[in-house]
């Protein structure tokens, strides 16, 4: 394992964030005119600093202010990057079988025929090549559809298109007992946990993963569920943190953890890349039963899962009485631009009082929500018919390939790399070090952006989140450029070449 010490250079890219940027809680005031009486949202007063992937943002256009010549490579933020492919193109470029698809989908929403049947298919059997091009001419044929008397459609129902609906549920959850009226449509996993935190409220007590993705801790502060901020432990009072690390294989230790009335738990998850078990899921959903919990389950990169581990909450007995998940098309069949998603509330989740869930959450919907566009839903369709399920997996075998090249250059340089093998993301130890000083470095020296992993809790101090989404010639470069790099540092840092990789 490596044993190197990133120290902070003269470069003001090595300070943490704290130091070098003036948040909205810490600018210079302006004064523009006259003030009115409205006083700030006491809630929005307790973040601290900016939001972790638009500084990670504000810190890129500021090295490529320095250095305009160089072409800098991003291995940080989880962004797809591959097109449909052509075949997928082609095969929806019959205009005719576009038209037919069209009118059996007007015919669904009236008489209930379901376009796509039962299947036990599973996510890791399609293929996410398909994606990107497929929906690229399916929503383009649908917008000149919008055109046309027969073709236009305007307000859809806001839980969703029903086709859509009973596809999600088919194809993900055809043997896990979801019904279609279960299914919430969204414009992607993000927008849904804000939605989630307005379902839960100020009141609740929330535990997450340590480290762990930040929008659940941001929205838990805005939403009022949180105290201040401890400088001292990088923690928000009245949240619960559960240490995730090597030393509990990720998996936080649920004897030591107080009971709370909402668990964030994502798998696989972000940053780590790691998958939890059907034994350690069964521990979660027995926990949250005996203690009367909610578990909110993120399963956006479920379809990275190779190893048989679940890729739902609700393969796990009981689970339909305690968790809501929460999925998302972005990774899955690269809409992170085209923006879809989907909520999973069961029936059988029942506030103390023995009132549905689901009854809250579908008025939540209903006021807040006018529905996923139509065009991204037709597109969600495209992604899930056999043609698209079948090429899907090239684009997601694509990242996989990225992830392995990633991961072989990392450990053959004798740092100690977790996650990756369920996952698009590595979680690399750097011993010692600041995570914002290792990556500045990196950035300084190899035009290269990462993650620093205390950007998601200080369980993620000293590591980085290195993620395999991007072209393969840029994970070519890189790896050539991390090669030239650490070997370069290692003249200057004693360390021990033990190589390893561990998940």
């Amino acid at each position: 394992m490596v044993s190197l010490t990133f120290f902070s250079s003269a470069s003001s890219l090595s300070s943490s964030p704290s130091k070098i940027v003036k948040s909205s809680l810490d600018f210079e005031l302006k004064k523009l005119g006259g003030c009115t009486k409205l006083v700030r949202n006491v809630n929005l007063e307790k973040l601290k600093n900016n939001y972790l992937f638009p500084e990670i943002s504000r810190r890129e256009v500021e090295h490529v202010k320095k250095h305009p010549n160089v072409q800098l490579i991003s291995l940080g933020t989880g962004d797809t990057t591959e097109p449909i492919p052509k075949q997928i193109t082609s095969d929806m470029s019959n205009v005719r079988f576009i038209v037919l698809l069209l009118f059996l989908i007007f015919i669904c929403a009236f008489v209930g025929f379901h376009l796509f049947p039962n299947s036990s298919q599973h996510i890791n059997r399609g293929q996410v090549y398909t994606i990107i091009k497929c929906v690229q001419f399916w929503t383009i044929q649908f917008a000149h559809a919008l055109s046309t008397v027969e073709g236009y459609r305007g307000y859809g129902l806001e839980q969703g298109d029903k086709v859509l609906r009973k596809a999600i549920a088919d194809t993900f959850y055809g043997h896990l007992h979801v019904k279609s009226n279960e299914v919430f449509v969204s414009d992607g996993a993000q927008s849904d946990i804000s939605r989630i935190q307005l379902l839960l409220g100020s009141g609740v007590t929330i535990a997450v993963q340590d480290p762990t993705f930040p929008a659940y801790i941001d929205s838990s502060v805005i939403i009022g569920q949180t105290g201040n901020f401890h400088e001292a432990t990088k923690k928000y009072q009245n949240v619960v943190y559960m240490p995730c690390g090597p030393q509990n294989s990720f998996f936080p230790d649920l004897s030591k953890t107080p009971r709370t009335d909402v668990i964030f738990f994502c798998s696989p998850n972000n940053p780590t890349g790691y998958v939890a078990s059907k034994k350690q899921l069964h521990q979660l959903v027995e926990f949250a039963k005996t203690n009367g919990s909610i578990i909110i389950f993120d399963s956006a990169y479920a379809a990275f899962i190779e190893d048989g581990s679940p890729r739902s909450i609700y393969e796990i007995p009981g689970a339909r009485e305690v968790a809501i998940e929460i999925s998302s098309f972005s990774k899955f069949a690269g809409f992170t631009g085209v923006r879809l998603g989907w909520t999973i509330i069961p029936d059988e989740l029942l506030y103390s009082n023995g009132f549905p869930i689901i009854n809250d959450f579908h008025r939540i919907v209903t006021t807040s929500f006018n529905g996923a566009s139509n065009i991204a839903q037709a597109g969600g369709l495209a992604c899930l018919s056999p043609v698209g399920l079948k090429e899907i997996r090239s684009v997601i075998n694509y990242y996989k390939e990225n992830r392995k090249i990633l991961m072989e250059t990392l450990a053959s340089l004798g740092l100690t790399v977790y996650g990756g093998i369920n996952a698009p993301y590595l979680w690399v130890h750097f011993k010692g070090s600041k995570s914002w000083d290792v990556f500045a470095e990196i950035l300084e020296k190899t035009h290269i952006i990462t993650v620093p992993g205390s950007g998601f809790g200080p369980g993620g101090e000293e590591y980085l989140r290195i993620s395999g989404f991007g072209r393969r010639d840029d994970m070519v470069e890189a790896s050539r450029r991390l090669r030239s790099f650490f070997n370069t540092r290692t003249k200057h840092f004693p360390f021990l070449s033990s190589a390893s990789n561990t998940n």
